[in-house]
């Protein structure tokens, strides 16, 4: 008997209109998995999706178009549905394994499994469900090149946080130095002159002997004790200097991480339903050794950027599904992606157009047709001042 424990910890949503298909299918991955849940409500896609938040949706209709618009109209209607992370897996009968298995090509789907009329491949329908849930594990166990990219940056910055906070530790010793000195120096002027006023007076027999005995308690007591103190400091200094020696080392792999980031091909992701705009983008941006990816609507931009980061989005403004300005707003939600810049592309160039890309966090705008220097020149201003505000936390230090 298998252990509660070795089973997957994973929460499962079959989507499908047929009461009877769902429960059979639930019936089938009860045997290996605990979480398994059914939507069947046209009514209740939001809501059920919401609730459960699963690892995995299993589309579940009897017709690929059936799942398609379904998965749309979820991703439309639901921002959850475009922020979380989640795999899709559909399944479909023989005469549909191509068109399945091109929705898969372009990302609409994450896999595809050969189930109907008579639930044919049962088996693989469970491998299927093991494979996405295990790509969501190792998702969040292994960084990308460009979270490894944002983390060398980051480590970089420590350098600056350590010059920071040495410098700090450096100026309280040199003004812990000074006061001492100074108390030294004033304890010392005290005791002179209370010694010069005890020599001016008329004394008592005894007088020189009273003298003698203040200069040598200055002499062996109170001197002593005034160097102590900036002995106590000596070894503070030897700490920095040796804890300096030590971080050297680190300090250089955080440099060379950094310019190893900085020499990652940049990532541009174009986001439009227009082919030809693709074309011509490419044709411009990939001579200058930029990778550009492709997405052909808002939703597709949401549900690729669950496994790219790219360094810029360039964003349409019109588009079927979910608008250019909407988009970005869904994109900005996402705390991964609130950093991400993006750059509207449009036709129009309104007043109102640009506030509301602005508001939604946009940065910048190009017309279409897009002009070639002056593509090229914002993309590069874009991902410089980039690179400039990573620097920023490291050059303020270094001012101070």
């Amino acid at each position: 008997m298998t252990r509660k424990s070795s089973r997957p910890a994973a929460t499962i949503l079959i989507a499908s209109d047929n009461i009877a298909d769902g429960e059979l299918i639930k019936t089938i991955l009860d045997a290996e998995f605990d979480n398994v849940f059914i939507s069947t409500s046209p009514d209740r896609i939001v809501e059920d999706f919401e609730l459960h938040l699963p690892n995995v949706l299993l589309l579940a209709f009897d017709t690929l178009e059936k799942s398609e618009h379904f998965y749309r109209s979820l991703r439309t209607r639901s921002e959850a549905a475009g922020s979380s992370e989640h795999r899709v897996i559909v399944l479909c009968d023989k005469n549909n394994i191509g068109r399945a298995y091109q929705l898969c090509k372009m990302e609409r789907f994450h896999d595809y499994v050969f189930f109907w009329p008579m639930t044919h491949d049962a088996p693989r329908l469970l491998m299927s469900l093991h494979l996405a849930i295990r790509e969501l594990t190792l998702l969040d166990a292994s960084p990308t090149v460009e979270e490894f990219a944002a983390q060398a940056r980051r480590l970089s910055e420590m350098e600056a946080l350590l010059h920071k906070h040495m410098a700090h530790g450096n100026r309280e010793i040199e003004i812990a130095d000074s006061v001492m000195r100074k108390a030294e120096q004033e304890i010392g002027a005290a005791l002179d002159e209370f010694s010069r006023q005890l020599a001016q007076e008329d004394p008592p027999a005894g007088e020189y002997a009273i003298t003698e005995k203040f200069a040598w308690f200055k002499q062996n007591e109170i001197d002593p004790r005034l160097r102590s103190f900036e002995e106590v400091t000596q070894p503070l200094k030897l700490w920095i200097d040796g804890f300096k020696q030590e971080c050297a080392p680190h300090i250089k792999t955080a440099r060379v991480l950094n310019a190893m980031a900085d020499r990652l091909q940049p990532t541009v992701l174009v986001v439009d339903d227009d082919n030809f705009q693709w074309t011509i983008i490419a044709k411009i941006l990939e001579p200058l050794k930029y990778r550009v990816l492709y997405a052909e609507s808002g939703l597709a931009a949401l549900e690729l950027l669950r496994n790219v980061r790219p360094d810029l989005v360039l964003m349409d403004l019109m588009m079927p599904d979910v608008n250019g300005i909407d988009t970005t707003r869904r994109l900005k939600a996402i705390p991964a992606l609130a950093n991400l810049p993006v750059m509207m592309m449009t036709g129009k160039s309104e007043g109102d157009i640009v506030i509301q890309s602005l508001r939604a966090g946009a940065i910048d705008f190009v017309v279409k047709p897009v002009e070639r220097e002056i593509l090229v020149g914002k993309v590069a201003q874009i991902l410089r001042m980039m690179k400039m505000n990573r620097a920023l936390v490291k050059k303020k230090w270094d001012d101070i």
